[in-house]
């Protein structure tokens, strides 16, 4: 009887002290386990909207410490920060390339040429009164149209109808108020006919 309590009394000391172990193995191996640290989110830099648009700035006022600057540009930029994404790098492209044509022809009448080379326009198959005046080129703006017709109207008989080969003169001297009405006459104009001199564009070359 005692042999036997005394072998139940080793067994159970036996289970007590691997049950121990395990748990001292384990505790040990938690607190080995290495920890994972934390990695700090990467710095973002500019898009490229901020990119194109910070260069299309700097290119305006580059302009207009020379008096240079268009009267739209400010305009587009506005329009590029609206927009967002790839439109708003294509509308600041654009404003830049506005700023240096308009720096680069501030420097030419400085310089004592009157006017720069983009101020004469050689006519294109293709073209339109419309599309030369959009050029970026010219002035960034279909609507100002009127100005190339009024400044070559010796030439151009129907403003809806020009020809390969013309050279025409772009007005770069247009004030304010002559803008904003050959704007107006673009945009009220009515219904055209090629071949016809409409009485709302001989209205406006009378003005």
């Amino acid at each position: 009887m005692k042999t036997t309590n005394i072998l139940k009394n080793i067994a159970m000391m036996a289970v007590v002290l691997a049950v121990g172990a395990g748990c001292a193995s384990t505790q040990q191996e938690q607190k080995e386990e290495p920890k994972a640290k934390a990695t700090a989110p990467a710095p973002k830099g500019p898009s490229a909207c901020e990119k194109a648009l910070a260069a299309a700035d700097a290119a305006r006022k580059k302009a207009a410490s020379v008096g240079g600057e268009w009267r739209d540009t400010k305009k587009i930029m506005k329009k590029a920060k609206k927009a967002g994404g790839d439109e708003c790098v294509k509308l600041a492209n654009k404003a830049r390339r506005q700023g240096e044509i308009g720096y680069a022809q501030a420097l030419a009448e400085r310089a004592g040429s009157g006017t720069s080379s983009s101020s004469v326009y050689t006519v294109a198959k293709g073209d339109s009164l419309w599309s030369i005046s959009g050029d970026s080129s010219v002035y960034g703006d279909p609507y100002q149209w009127p100005l190339i017709y009024k400044a070559n109207r010796g030439q151009i008989n129907d403003a809806d109808l020009i020809f390969p080969g013309q050279a025409l003169d772009i007005d770069r001297g247009a004030s304010s108020a002559d803008i904003d009405a050959a704007i107006n006459h673009a945009k009220t104009r009515g219904a055209w006919a090629v071949g016809v001199t409409e009485d709302a564009d001989k209205a406006y070359l009378a003005q």
